[in-house]
């Protein structure tokens, strides 16, 4: 949208109100939703700024076609419809949520006879889920303390009251070893498995003091009744209780219920940090990263991560503690910027965390950038000592693999930035070449590798490497030459013997310095290569051993080599085996021709 386009359609249009407004393209996609105090003075100022604009404003407002508002009560009511909005339509100019993790909850689902487990899913059905946690082992840490403190059932069968009444089920082996009380059979009432699902609930929501009142309570009820087995087992499980709790971070008991967010900036990211504080002990601690598209300001990026958290976390703290002030309000909630004292520390801790936060986000962008320059640099350097016109982002190289020309193969290796794609790996069987030819394997699998990259269109290395002197790169020319691609790839050869790089139609050898990068990255093409072919020829000899070598025997079928084979596992096995051994499986007259065949053979 031009800025006359803004002046005579728009201008005259818009509120001095506060609301919301989309820049919309031509193809009806939303490219930026934001907020205002005053609609009309916000809009103006995305045409009125010139060049003082970023650069990605700029480039928005032009690719806008037009721009829609909605009109709003309050700034606050603007914040939230903001927030909606960015999450419904998803702006590419908005601030986008770095956070593609799939969080863990502990779910107590919603059914008679409440079961309590991990799942990364939230459905609509009722059920209760504690979390997020930031980490399956955390989950999994709370888990197992509540199976060790509240026998639960873990089994999905419908425990209707029918289906008891009926002896429908019998219980399993998680009711012999203590770790279930049998509701299934009516072993455990509707009444005391849910007193204890009550203090699972207690115990995720932090509320400790009950759980410990709970546990206390059992193990004098059992002691009053002599079963002093019963209240010693409720004594290890407040032991147990008592070890968590003291493990888990106590900032004051007097702090009943709150949250605390800070936030630390850098040019292109936000990072905001979460924790959640219940009857004085760190329940919770996240950290979310924020990319910035345009130029927003600190407060309404902390505005935008703290409607996203309580969202995601479900939760509703009655206080929330802030570095600054913002403008957000909801309902039955203290807002506090404190100056001292213990929620002045659990910011400072919150602030520590952030910041921690960001320092190792830089270290990992750091080092994907000197590994992208790293490679870059290599390639620069094999380019100049190979002579090449374009870097070699892509390599393949190629070798070949038999025994007196038995089972020819060969190997293609495939290099992408300078490092192994083994996705792109592939094998050859020499089919049209009898017996030891290298010359005319290498003019094959060239052939076929590349006739199949031309009629499909794939994209073509830079760079051919062939594993062997000139014989083999000139095989390899000659093949190229033929499809039409040598113009466009760099052929050489290496030699194993003094490393020497051989080029297309020059006699004297090229010699690296044997401490380059270039010569390190030939040799480990050559020698995955090499490792590849090998690999590929020792399986296929293998399997053709096991195939053939029973099979040679006169009188031994199929049937006989499959009963032999499963019994001893081996031909080689076969081979060491006893005429005793082997009449126990398929009778005398076949256990000598076997034996004796294996004699012959050493």
């Amino acid at each position: 949208m031009t800025a006359k386009d803004y002046r005579e359609k728009l201008l005259p249009y818009l509120p001095q109100q506060p609301g919301v407004y989309q820049f919309i393209d031509d193809s009806e996609v939303t490219l930026y939703v934001g907020k205002a105090k005053n609609l009309k003075n916000r809009v103006s100022s995305y045409f009125t700024s010139g060049k003082n604009q970023a650069y990605k404003t700029r480039k928005m407002v032009q690719s806008a076609n037009r721009v829609e508002f909605i009109i709003v009560d309050s700034e606050h009511d603007s914040l939230l419809l903001e927030n909606t909005l960015i999450k419904k339509l998803q702006p590419k100019f908005n601030v986008m949520f770095r956070d593609d993790k799939s969080y863990a909850y502990i779910c107590v689902k919603n059914e008679r006879f409440p079961r309590v487990f991990f799942t990364r899913q939230r459905r609509k059905d009722g059920s209760l889920y504690y979390g997020p946690y930031t980490s399956k082992y955390k989950a999994k840490i709370v888990l197992d303390l509540i199976k060790q403190l509240f026998p639960l059932r873990t089994c999905k069968l419908n425990l209707s009251k029918k289906n008891i009444a009926s002896g429908k089920f019998k219980v399993c082996l998680e009711y012999h070893i203590d770790n279930c009380m049998g509701p299934c059979e009516g072993l455990e009432t509707e009444e005391d498995y849910n007193a204890k699902i009550d203090q699972v609930k207690n115990m995720l929501r932090g509320r400790f003091g009950s759980v410990k009142q709970h546990i206390r309570r059992q193990m004098q009820r059992e002691a009053e009744k002599m079963n002093f087995e019963e209240a010693h087992k409720w004594k290890v499980r407040l032991e147990a209780f008592q070890d968590y709790q003291s493990r888990s971070t106590v900032v004051n008991p007097r702090i009943h219920d709150l949250d605390v967010y800070s936030i630390a900036e850098e040019e292109s990211y936000a990072f905001v940090n979460y924790i959640k504080v219940v009857n004085g002990v760190m329940l919770n601690t996240y950290t979310l990263e924020l990319k910035k598209n345009l130029n927003e300001n600190t407060k309404d990026l902390l505005e935008m991560a703290i409607l996203n958290i309580r969202d995601q976390f479900d939760d509703h703290a009655p206080e929330i503690v802030v570095p600054f002030a913002v403008d957000l309000a909801f309902e039955n909630t203290e807002w506090t910027v404190p100056q001292r004292g213990d929620k002045r520390k659990l910011l400072e801790l919150s602030e520590k965390n952030v910041l921690y936060f960001k320092q190792q986000k830089l270290q990992q962008r750091q080092a994907r950038k000197n590994k992208a320059s790293r490679a870059e640099r290599i390639l620069t350097t094999m380019k100049s000592d190979l002579q090449m016109n374009r870097l070699p982002t892509h390599i393949e190289c190629f070798d070949n693999s038999n025994i007196q020309g038995h089972h020819p193969v060969a190997s293609c290796v495939v290099f992408k930035n300078a490092k192994p794609s083994k996705k792109d790996y592939r094998r050859f069987h020499i089919k049209t070449v009898e017996g030891p030819n290298d010359f005319a394997s290498m003019e094959e699998v060239v052939y076929r590798r590349y006739k199949r990259l031309k009629e499909e269109e794939q994209p073509l290395p830079q760079l051919v490497v062939i594993d062997g002197g000139k014989g083999q790169l000139g095989a390899a020319v000659k093949i190229l030459r033929e499809l039409g691609l040598i113009d466009q790839i760099t052929v050489i050869g290496i030699a194993k013997r003094l490393e020497e790089i051989f080029f297309p139609g020059d006699p004297v050898p090229l010699y690296i310095n044997k401490k380059s990068e270039t010569l390190k990255v030939i040799q480990h093409l050559r020698n995955e290569a090499h490792r590849f072919a090998i690999t590929f020829h020792r399986n296929l000899r293998s399997s053709n051993f096991t195939v053939s070598e029973l099979a040679k025997i006169e009188g031994v079928g199929p049937k006989t080599q499959q009963k032999v084979l499963s019994h001893f596992g081996s031909v080689k096995k076969v081979a060491s085996a006893s005429v005793e051994e082997i009449k126990t499986l398929i009778g005398p007259a076949l256990a000598k021709k076997i034996h004796a065949h294996f004699e012959e053979e050493e």
